[in-house]
């Protein structure tokens, strides 16, 4: 357990939202079909953004919601496996974009895909000593999809969630769980991203994300529930004020809902929106939840996710009474 809280979040879309009926033109689908399948209706796509942009505009938003002096900002630790660039980091990017160059701050990535954003937060509230922690998760998955592929190109999306995390003295906690294990299938695989638009040259076997859906769903069924129990350790679920899970797919939720005996409607879903964001989901979520104020003071909620590597995580989040919007 540690004793940290939330106070701030900000998110940030990419620049073009595209629509399930647009998706028509590339590959053989429907609104109909997606949605039925998916629970996706939309997604945003960036034009001319790199990770560290939607990274960047998140963390300002979280900076402005807690109003806070930036230069309390100690750590800067960004989740995503889509980088602007094998080095420097994105955090690095944000740091010096944030005007922090010339103060005490350590700045890093972590990939663990779609639950990076919950192991980032674990290792900030960790190693926060003193200031402010800001936890990002960003990514630009529209640069590594096959947009001839159906099974992918229709499921993902880019953007970023940010909050600013702090050492707690009012009771406020946050306890974490995270596993995960060797994908030796490939079953959600990529071998590598050019960081040019132009792939023709790549001499790589797979440069674009692929996917075995049945093999990533069976996966993801036994992990959420992994995660939710491990975190909470025996206290029941139904305490639980408020779930956000990585949105991933709506027939996971439904599963994990019924399976848990959790209802859909504690739980926060923005999946028709943004599509799959992976490290940038739950971020997200929790930053429109809060932006919603559906995040309130002395309540219980529980953030979850899953994703490649395999790696999957959840995080328990008590927040004691106070204004927390």
């Amino acid at each position: 357990m540690e004793n940290v809280k939330i106070v701030g979040c900000g998110y940030a879309r990419a620049s073009s939202k595209i629509e399930n009926e647009a998706l028509k033109k590339a590959v053989d689908t429907s609104d109909e079909w997606i949605q039925t399948r998916t629970g996706i209706a939309s997604r945003y796509i960036s034009e001319t953004e790199n990770t560290s942009d939607l990274a960047i505009c998140a963390a300002q938003k979280a900076i402005q919601n807690a109003q806070i002096n930036t230069s309390q900002i100690s750590m800067i630790i960004v989740a995503t496996c889509t980088p602007d660039n094998v080095t420097p980091s994105v955090a690095c990017i944000v740091q010096e974009a944030l005007g922090l160059n010339d103060k005490p701050v350590m700045a890093f990535d972590i990939n663990a895909a779609c639950s990076g954003f919950l192991f980032a937060l674990q290792c900030a509230a960790s190693m926060l000593q003193k200031g402010y922690a800001l936890v990002i998760g960003a990514e630009t998955l529209s640069k590594i999809l096959d947009w001839s592929d159906r099974n992918t190109c229709v499921l993902f999306g880019d953007g970023a969630g940010a909050v600013l995390i702090q050492r707690a003295q009012d009771g406020s906690t946050m306890d974490f769980y995270a596993r995960s294990k060797g994908d030796k299938e490939h079953a959600l695989y990529c071998a590598g991203r050019s960081l040019q638009p132009d792939l023709e040259n790549v001499a790589q076997d797979k440069p674009y994300l692929s996917m075995n859906g049945r093999e990533v769903f069976r996966f993801a069924i036994q992990a959420m529930p992994d995660a939710i129990y491990g975190v909470l350790q025996g206290q029941p679920v139904e305490e639980m004020d408020l779930m956000i899970p990585h949105q991933a797919n709506i027939r996971i939720l439904e599963y994990v809902s019924k399976k848990m005996k959790f209802p859909m409607e504690k739980m926060f879903v923005n999946l028709d929106q943004f599509g799959n964001t992976s490290a940038a989901s739950v971020p997200i979520a929790l930053a429109q939840a809060w932006e919603e104020h559906k995040i309130k003071e002395n309540m219980d909620l529980v953030l979850v996710g899953f994703g490649a590597g395999f790696t999957w995580a959840a995080c328990k989040i008590h927040i004691e009474g106070g204004k927390h919007q």
